[in-house]
């Protein structure tokens, strides 16, 4: 299953929610303010890197360039182009979307 966060982890629960929810094997993607929580030193960091060895997590590249985000990337995280968003969805049989 993919599942994809686009919501601040300092706004809203989405992400706390998906991470607890998504089981092993899974694929998360963080686009719009979501990318936030996987930047070192972000408040979700944490609990990305704790994720990260049963989830494979990925993060929309642009999303994190618009937002002066692309250099502060954690280790392991998956970027992804518009294309790559289009090649997920379509590689996974449902998808989830967090609001």
């Amino acid at each position: 299953m993919l599942h994809i966060v686009n919501k601040s982890a300092t706004e809203r629960n989405s992400l706390e929610s998906c991470l607890r929810m998504a089981t092993k094997g899974s694929a998360v993607l963080l686009i719009e303010d979501a990318v936030y929580a996987v930047t070192s030193g972000g408040e979700a960091a944490a609990k990305i890197q704790a994720a990260m060895p049963d989830l494979q997590i990925y993060a929309l590249g642009p999303d994190l360039e618009a937002r002066g985000m692309a250099g502060r990337v954690l280790d392991g995280v998956k970027l992804v182009d518009y294309g790559g968003f289009v090649d997920l969805v379509t590689e996974h049989n449902t998808c989830q979307s967090w609001l």
